[in-house]
């Protein structure tokens, strides 16, 4: 399941990004590249100790944590902490599928990659190219968002950065590991609950509510890592 899920960001929060992202100091991409990306990586990207991601990356969690649609699809266990890269001069990314498995930085600890999430801090118009394009069995998905917004979409796809030969896009990345391994599980979990909310929304004390949140939270407790 791919979802875009609008407004991650206020306006403010994106100008404040925006402006210590661009008087950071950028390095070679490709020094988190794994083994069979590395030539085919063409970016800039922030350190992952630097102080502005750090900061920034707070930000970005502190807002996904109140973002309930986000929740809803990713039922997040665990999530990396976010980076950032940046697409100027020709600079793309082709091609390739995430790594299964991300070691957590200063830590010992690892995360399985169940999903990938690009949160874009330029809007479509500031830049050519640099499509975010998705492979998977109904065909190949072209996301370009206005800044703010973030797509989550499974991290075993196929995908690559077009190349960008005008202006420049400035992104956060990042993977996180789900409570729930299987996308199709995890799809229908957000189907349902989906459904609850609108039925919740729209008939509160309709006698179905209850039965239903029941087999959600039922099927969640069947399924879920913790």
């Amino acid at each position: 399941m791919m979802l875009h899920i609008p407004e991650v960001l206020t306006p403010e929060q994106v100008a404040e990004c925006r402006r210590s992202l661009e008087g950071a100091e950028w390095v070679d991409g490709r020094v988190t590249a794994g083994h069979g990306a590395i030539g085919m990586k063409d970016n800039l990207q922030l350190p992952v100790d630097h102080p502005i991601a750090r900061r920034m990356g707070d930000t970005i969690l502190a807002a996904l944590e109140r973002n309930p649609m986000f929740i809803a699809a990713a039922l997040p266990l665990k999530i990396l902490p976010p980076m950032f890269n940046l697409y100027r001069g020709g600079g793309q990314f082709r091609n390739h599928v995430d790594n299964a498995i991300r070691r957590v930085p200063g830590t010992g600890a690892t995360l399985r990659t169940d999903l990938s999430c690009t949160l874009f801090f330029t809007d479509p118009d500031e830049y050519d190219g640099g499509e975010l394009m998705v492979d998977d069995t109904y065909g190949v998905h072209s996301v370009k968002l206005p800044a703010g917004d973030l797509i989550l979409y499974p991290s075993s796809s196929l995908h690559r950065v077009t190349p960008v030969t005008r202006g420049a896009r400035l992104c956060s990345f990042f993977w996180l590991q789900s409570m729930i391994r299987d996308e199709g599980q995890r799809t229908l979990l957000f189907d349902l609950d989906v459904a609850i909310q609108q039925l919740s929304g729209s008939a509160p004390d309709h006698p179905s509510v209850v039965p239903f949140t029941s087999i959600y939270h039922n099927l969640l407790r069947r399924w879920a890592d913790s």
